[in-house]
């Protein structure tokens, strides 16, 4: 790095479209939910999305054209990790990104208590966040 103005700021973003179809178009990963950095798990879900469309649309695909209603299957499989995740992702910020303490003080949230309280419930969040809410496996034809 030899000039400062190669450094280029991140524009953390949270936010996911309505609609991740039309017809012809199946939007996943980034394009159909922008994710922040916090907890690294932006190209798990990417990944996720992308096996769940192979495992709804493969065998419509090989048939022929699939219909929006195919695709809207996928958002619909899919939309409720991506929720959760997010709601997360904007706890995250709010708690330990910008430094805010809550508006209940500055005791730890439930959850957290018990993660303190229960040593075996500790590897829960790590299972979460690498595996995510709903994991998703990829199924062959000749596993089906």
């Amino acid at each position: 790095l030899d000039d400062w103005s190669k450094i280029k700021l991140l524009t953390v973003q949270i936010n996911r479209l309505r609609d991740w179809c039309r017809d012809g178009l199946l939007c996943i990963g980034d394009s159909a939910h922008a994710m922040s950095p916090a907890g690294g798990v932006g190209i798990n879900l990417a990944i996720q999305d992308a096996v769940a469309a192979a495992n709804l649309l493969a065998d419509k695909l090989r048939a022929g054209p699939v219909s929006v209603d195919d695709l809207r299957k996928v958002q619909a499989r899919r939309e409720w990790p991506t929720r959760l995740i997010q709601g997360l992702q904007v706890f995250i910020h709010r708690r330990v990104v910008t430094g805010r303490p809550s508006t209940k003080g500055s005791s730890l949230p439930f959850v957290l208590r018990l993660l303190k309280w229960f040593p075996i419930l500790r590897q829960l969040p790590a299972r979460f966040i690498g595996l995510g809410p709903r994991p998703e496996h990829f199924r062959s034809p000749t596993s089906i």
